[in-house]
């Protein structure tokens, strides 16, 4: 089953107010930040008041992730027991660089956790072990998910200058979508920083979705509207799905590995994009009533 990850919206969990909201908008998902979003004066109240929503619920359809600090920090032990007490559907780990680090998460899980993991990918390690990481994803206990890039953080790490086009990040944004299709992991992009920015922003979105992301994190709201646009299968898109899957299920062309449509040869591995588009276009329209 197909789940959209169009939108993941970052939400700072020492804000109540922004918590509240957040029920209202139109994400996918939604990470409750107690890493970078929060100062290290508010660590606690931000623990408590993600706990107590997330607990508390109301959240509908938002799939809802906690990012905790790392173990590493004063605050990393006490995040990740709270969160798991509060149950959300996923607890989103900072800074992974190895299998190490998922295991270190999964000892600490009571046996059947119905939780899953996600794992930042943010620094020059992570890159280097993306296929560690990813093999070590399948789990009975806190299987890992999702990636999410770390854009902001791996250009600190590694000094490049990204500019417009992220030239600098091509490479290590495509081997963490291959690491993460290798292993049956979904994989969302960094963030955009400049929130008046729509042209770049958009041109952004279009850039991750090209290279194979399912989604983008975002900052702000008003990226909303956007992400939520590029990362939907478009009307043409999902019109030219369902020709090539009419196609292919007509008497005729049942056992034929390859058809002819409007001029040109079309696979059965066309066709199963195809039935990915219309079943992504199906999960992001919702249950028909």
């Amino acid at each position: 089953m197909i789940k959209p990850r169009r939108s993941v919206l970052y939400m700072p969990g020492s804000n109540a107010r922004a918590l509240e909201k957040a029920k209202t908008l139109p994400a996918d998902a939604l990470i409750l930040d107690l890493e970078d979003a929060v100062a290290p004066d508010a660590k606690e109240l931000a623990r408590n008041q993600v706990c107590e929503a997330v607990k508390a619920g109301g959240y509908g359809a938002h799939k809802i992730v906690i990012r905790v600090n790392g173990f590493s920090t004063p605050y990393g032990e006490a995040d990740f027991a709270a969160a798991l007490e509060a149950m959300p559907d996923a607890i989103l780990l900072p800074k992974v660089e190895s299998a190490a680090d998922l295991d270190l998460a999964r000892k600490r899980a009571p046996k059947g956790t119905s939780i899953s993991l996600w794992a930042m990918i943010e620094t020059p390690l992570a890159i280097f072990n993306l296929k560690e990481i990813a093999q070590a994803a399948a789990s009975n206990e806190l299987p890992l998910t999702c990636f999410v890039l770390g854009t902001n953080d791996l250009v600190k790490a590694t000094r490049v200058q990204p500019g417009a086009d992220r030239l600098p990040l091509l490479a290590w944004l495509s081997l963490t979508v291959a690491a993460a299709r290798a292993y049956g992991i979904a994989v969302v992009d960094g963030v955009y920083n400049s929130i008046k920015d729509e042209e770049g922003f958009r041109a952004e979105c279009v850039q991750g979705r090209a290279l194979g992301m399912d989604g983008k994190t975002l900052i702000h709201p008003n990226q909303l509207a956007i992400c939520n646009e590029v990362f939907s299968p478009s009307a043409d898109e999902i019109a030219a799905a369902t020709k090539i899957v009419d196609a292919f299920n007509l008497p005729e062309n049942q056992g034929k590995g390859a058809i002819s449509l409007d001029g040109r040869m079309v696979e059965r591995l066309h066709a199963d994009i195809a039935r990915q588009t219309l079943a992504l276009a199906e999960a992001i329209a919702g249950p028909k009533h």
